[in-house]
């Protein structure tokens, strides 16, 4: 939903035919999805970055948060001295 509303505010998206967003894959610690704006050849990398910028802000805004790999590590210690 944020993404489709951030994708119909800009300017440089085609309206026709109409934007796409869809789960691309379930990844490790994500869900990533599919943003396919339609747009004029000539803008494509205009609107490229630009895409990038306002979905992150639009997520920030709503507290949604972006996820990145963690790992737990526990050390087990098999030294005696240290009781």
């Amino acid at each position: 939903e944020v993404c489709m509303q951030v994708m119909q505010q800009e300017k440089l998206v085609l309206k026709s035919p109409a934007p796409f967003v869809g789960v691309l894959e379930h990844g490790e610690s994500s869900v990533n999805f599919a943003v396919r704006p339609y747009v004029n050849a000539a803008d494509y990398w205009d609107l490229h970055f630009i895409m990038q910028e306002k979905i992150k802000k639009a997520f920030d805004k709503r507290g949604i948060s972006i996820p990145f790999p963690q790992r737990d590590v526990h050390i087990i210690s098999n030294d005696k001295t240290n009781g």
